[in-house]
């Protein structure tokens, strides 16, 4: 018979509080979502409010809290599952500041004063989709296509084309709409779509882009035989023209090389998307508005960090919560009393930890962007590329003290404005190499070296990897013919082959 023994091991696991949660989620958020988030809460919560709280602090007898109260030290829980039924200690003054603004609207190191801030202006104008819709009472169509046209117009994707087929475009007009069309009613309005501006919109691949631009500029200037070659080249031999197979092109349509190159110029001028064509607002030339989270400033021949904290609202605890709280522990105990003081200490707790979350949140992105400013100094004096000195998430890390994976969280989707544009976090954070002199340099000065050298080859005879490889050394950059490849390709730049020009 076989003996089942029993085992202990202790194990150690971390666990997230609700409160540390709440602080991570609002690190990775951006200040105009962080602004969105802070509306909801003051929406769901009524014990969060906003503006200054300008009443005196109300002076409270510590006897007259019940003690059946819970609230976490400094507004974090420890993780522990508590009942707020359950007798446990609450602090009423915790809700209260002895300062008009809240804390975490004033706390801002290396923060100069506000004067002489510039703003970017926004341009005014309609959107691409308003645009359109507005050509589509320019056609014939009648009232029941028009709907169909405009809800057509909402599967155009950013780029300006229409990828879905017009089965799927009847099946989901069917699905969201109730609105039941045969193929060929969707076939004419989709042709008729076609025919906006900008020339190329809805085209269902680039090739189509491409003629529509062509057909158009043959309309407009049809005896030019430069257009004619182009228009031919893209409708016969895109698939060899987008491979560089210029010489088979040329022999099948016996085209001498000057022809060839002024159809090749007329083609590489074309949109291949259509949507960047139109110069609308930018909140729809962007997928999203940039507001920048810092602000890098310059006084006194020192440069500062400033948190854009410009649209974030001033936050305070209800004082109507805290006397109401106050009120039911003067009452006689009973169960409804009881309810009522759970929910009002639960809506105070969510409202202080609220508050404490985005007064963490502010000041780790401080930190963080603080050390980013040392780290890369030079630059932000010169703006010069080649100051961005290598420099990893860990660097940051160690330097601030945070886990590499806050320094994830801060540098993901925020932005800095300089005196020589704005840019990313992330923009900051390349790695590094030995050079022949064996002094580290950032990637970044590698791949902008590269960038050149490809700039400036003669495009009839473009420069092989093999090539990069040699002309880098020379440069003091020893790297390997795979190091090329990969940064070639990370800079979005095509092999030889591809590159050459004739």
């Amino acid at each position: 018979m076989q003996k089942v023994g029993l085992q202990q091991t202790l194990t150690q696991t971390t666990k997230l509080s609700p409160t540390q949660i709440q602080v991570i989620r609002m690190l990775e958020l951006p200040s105009i979502e962080l602004n969105q988030r802070i509306n909801e809460e003051l929406q769901d919560n009524p014990a969060l409010e906003e503006g200054r709280d300008e009443m005196d602090d109300l002076s409270l007898d510590n006897d007259t809290i019940d003690e059946e109260g819970y609230m976490p030290e400094d507004g974090y829980d420890d993780g522990r599952q508590r009942d707020p039924l359950q007798n446990e200690d609450f602090n009423y003054e915790q809700y209260i500041s002895d300062d008009e603004t809240p804390s975490y609207m004033l706390h801002q190191q290396y923060s100069p004063a506000d004067d002489d801030r510039r703003e970017v202006p926004i341009i005014g104008g309609s959107s691409l989709i308003e645009e359109l819709k507005a050509q589509v009472y320019l056609t014939k169509m009648t009232k029941p296509q028009r709907h169909v046209a405009k809800w057509v117009l909402g599967n155009i994707d950013d780029d300006g084309y229409l990828r879905r087929t017009t089965e799927q475009l009847v099946d989901d007009l069917m699905f969201q709409e109730q609105i039941n069309i045969t193929d060929e009613e969707m076939e004419e309005i989709v042709r008729q779509i076609k025919l906006f501006d900008p020339p190329g919109i809805a085209s269902a691949n680039l090739q189509e882009c491409l003629l529509r631009q062509l057909e158009v500029k043959l309309e407009e200037d049809p005896n030019s035989e430069s257009l004619a070659f182009a228009h031919a080249i893209i409708e016969r031999y895109f698939e060899d023209f987008s491979k560089h197979h210029f010489d088979k092109i040329k022999q099948r349509l016996e085209l001498s090389d000057d022809d060839f190159q002024e159809a090749v110029q007329e083609i590489v001028h074309l949109n291949q998307k259509p949507a960047n064509a139109f110069t609308g607002n930018v909140y729809e030339t962007q997928r999203e508005t940039i507001i920048p989270d810092f602000t890098i400033e310059e006084r006194d021949e020192e440069l500062y960090v400033v948190l854009n904290t410009g649209d974030i609202p001033e936050l305070h605890v209800s004082r109507d919560y805290k006397e109401m709280l106050e009120e039911y522990n003067r009452q006689p105990k009973n169960q409804e009393s009881r309810e009522a003081k759970a929910f009002i200490k639960q809506k105070l707790d969510a409202a202080q930890s609220f508050i404490d979350a985005i007064k963490q949140r502010n000041e780790t992105l401080m930190k963080t962007m603080t050390a980013i400013l040392k780290a890369q100094y030079d630059f932000f004096l010169d703006g010069e590329e080649t100051s961005l000195k290598p420099m990893v998430l860990q660097d940051i890390a160690d330097r601030t003290g945070y886990d590499v994976s806050t320094i994830s969280r801060v540098s993901n989707s925020k932005y800095v404005q300089t005196r020589f544009g704005i840019y990313p976090l992330k923009y900051f954070f390349s790695e590094s190499m030995t050079n022949a002199e064996g002094d580290e340099v950032s990637t970044r000065e590698i791949k902008k070296m590269l960038q050149e050298l490809i700039d400036n080859e003669d495009k009839r005879s473009p420069l092989t990897d093999e090539q990069l490889v040699e002309f880098m050394g020379h440069h003091g950059y020893p790297i390997a013919r795979r190091t090329i490849a990969k940064y070639r390709d990370l800079l979005g730049i095509p092999v030889a082959r591809l590159r050459k020009r004739i």
